[in-house]
């Protein structure tokens, strides 16, 4: 609660001002059954009609007056919500972005798409019926009452018994439905988790005619969500019901006594119809207050489970110093005819030719790492990359490869042990530093809407066209980017989706390579490549980023085995380091992964060379 209100404290004047517009409006409306209690006893019963006109007048009056305070409450009462709405999934998604992996891994992706989407959707409704209604209906609820006792304090009886009455059942309404939200919210989520994995494998499902299957699970995580949905409908619905069956018997109440009350002649017509008009305004008045009650359960109950995703802290605390530099020799990036240009950027600063670059040398020093309780994916894992180093990361699948890469970017931190960058503990440093220094390219190739150049300037927002081509060239790209109708600016739909494996992954080695890091990571980036195009990439690479440390994780032998060091991971261990000579040699782990994908005779070549 506290935090939504810090979102209302910016409208304040707004979210003032709605309510107390409605509250005006509320007091023309219960001078209304009054002007009528004037009209019968006072114009028609005497026959007056110049008294009747003026008196109609003055409804329409205060009827148009009231129509024009309750278009301008209900403007800023719209005005706050959709601000609070805006800047409560803003912050939102500010937050979730500020998350290390282990938090989104553990909290999840559809569930955080839930909160952002419907859950702040509810609460933004939610804040708009709220600053219309909170205020108006109650203050005509008791208002009528009070009337009411003016008019005539013994008809006015069952006002006492209805409006309590009412507020109970109100209340335990509330206290019933607002755990069954949240349940129903859950339930979403699921829907939300089943739909975006069958949406996003749906290759998968039809690859192996799986559809009526997971159609049938579809059906039956959306079949527990009705059920969940009609249940607490229709003990909403109850309230509608009851607070009528209420409200009529007041109404007879009001007309035995106030009968009795005009044959005695101690109450007019007039007035019995007042006290008619005000309970049914209370009538009204209570089915939108508990109609608002209900919006109110559903926005509160989707406002906790944002608030929970808030309470979420970043396990990894954010360091203070800056990238460690190390001065390491680097020709420089070559251009498409061959001659190296005049300079180039690499991290954040332009570097004139000839001079030297910051490398970076990576140390893991008793390394322990696993995801929450589980098995340790890295165990004791310790060795030393010099900067300008390319290292070789192979094993089989599970080994450890993309968990080790991955804490070298930090995405993780370790369990035991520390990783270093140029001799400082990555944890002391920066995350904004480390993002301008180390590009990975994920196993997974992720390319936006837009178009090719967008997607690069991603790299170096400042990149010229010149810079752009050449990352192409780099990355194998610029052959099938100029055969495009738009080239470099050729449109790029949802995910990549109009590319190829091999062409997504190609351009975001091209998008990385534009930062020009200091520590270059290729998390098994090449898988979709032939061979022919695989050895050009790691040769166009060679030559181009020399000074960069590359750390090269491939399930083929054949990538990386031109690198200066190979690290060997089985289970988690670090089975074997060296170069391909020494490990075919002495490595049992690295000699099993080379006869797998070598003929006998390449092999034995291999082994006694």
């Amino acid at each position: 609660m506290k935090r939504l209100l810090s979102y209302l404290k910016v409208k304040r004047g707004c979210a003032i001002l709605a309510p107390l517009l409605k509250m005006l409006e509320a007091s023309f409306e219960l001078i209304i059954p009054l002007i009528i209690a004037d009209i019968i006893d006072k114009g028609i019963a005497n026959e007056n009609i110049t008294y009747t006109v003026r008196m109609g007048l003055l409804m329409i009056m205060l009827g148009v007056v009231g129509f024009c305070v309750s278009v301008t409450a209900q403007k800023f009462s719209a005005i706050t919500a959709v601000y609070t709405g805006t800047a409560l999934r803003s912050d939102l998604y500010r937050h979730i972005n500020s998350l290390s992996y282990k938090e989104l891994d553990e909290t999840g992706t559809s569930t955080l798409i839930t909160r952002m989407t419907s859950d702040i959707n509810q609460v933004q409704t939610g804040v708009n019926m709220f600053l219309r209604l909170f205020l108006r209906s109650p203050f005509i609820v008791f208002g009528a009452m009070i009337m009411a006792f003016t008019v005539d304090a013994k008809a006015a009886v069952p006002f006492v018994i209805t409006v309590p009455l009412l507020f109970l059942i109100v209340l335990g309404i509330v206290f019933i439905t607002m755990p069954m939200y949240r349940k129903v919210q859950k339930r979403l989520d699921l829907i939300m988790q089943n739909a975006r994995e069958n949406l996003q494998g749906i290759r998968v499902v039809r690859a192996f005619h799986r559809e009526e299957s997971e159609i049938r699970d579809f059906r039956k995580s959306s079949g527990s969500l009705y059920h969940d949905q009609i249940k607490v409908g229709m003990i909403s619905a109850f309230l509608n019901p009851v607070t009528y069956v209420i409200i009529n018997l007041g109404i007879i109440g009001i007309l035995m006594i106030g009968s009795r009350q005009v044959n005695s002649g101690l109450l007019l017509q007039g007035q019995v119809i007042a006290l008619v008009n005000y309970m049914s305004q209370i009538l009204v008045e209570l089915i939108k207050l508990s109609n608002l009650i209900i919006t109110l359960s559903r926005a509160m109950a989707c406002m906790n489970r944002v608030d929970d995703v808030f309470k979420i802290k970043n396990s990894m605390a954010d360091g203070t110093d800056a990238f460690p530099k190390q001065v390491v020799s680097c020709t420089g990036m070559k251009s498409a005819s061959g001659k190296k240009p005049s300079s180039y950027k690499t991290g954040s600063a332009e570097i004139a030719e000839n001079t030297d670059i910051r490398g970076a040398s990576v140390d893991f020093d008793s390394v322990t790492f696993s995801y929450n309780t589980g098995e340790p994916s890295l165990k004791n894992i310790s060795f030393h990359a010099d900067a300008g180093e390319t290292i070789g990361i192979i094993g089989s699948t599970g080994a450890g490869k993309t968990t080790l890469v991955n804490l070298i970017s930090r995405f993780y931190d370790p369990g035991a042990g520390n990783v270093t960058v140029n001799g400082k503990d990555l944890r002391q440093i920066r995350r904004s530093e480390l993002g301008k220094h180390i590009g990975i390219v994920p196993q997974k190739a992720v390319l936006f809407t837009g178009t090719i150049r967008s997607n690069m300037l991603w790299g170096n927002e400042n990149a010229s066209t010149q810079d752009i081509r050449e990352a192409l060239r780099i990355a194998q790209a610029e052959e099938f980017v100029d055969q495009l109708s738009n080239g470099i600016d050729a449109s790029v739909e949802q995910g990549g989706n109009n590319f190829s494996g091999g062409q997504r992954q190609r351009l975001t080695i091209a998008r990385t390579l534009l930062r020009r890091p200091d520590i270059l990571i290729l998390d098994d980036s090449s898988s979709a490549l032939d061979y022919v195009t695989d050895a050009r990439l790691r040769t166009s690479l060679r030559e181009s980023c020399r000074g960069t440390t590359v750390f090269l994780v491939s399930q083929r032998v054949s990538t990386i085995r031109g690198a200066d060091r190979i690290l060997v991971l089985e289970n988690g261990n670090l089975a074997g380091i060296g170069t391909h000579r020494e490990l075919i040699r002495k490595c049992k782990t690295y000699r099993e992964i080379c006869a797998s994908q070598m003929s006998e005779q390449e092999f034995a070549k291999e082994a006694a060379s």
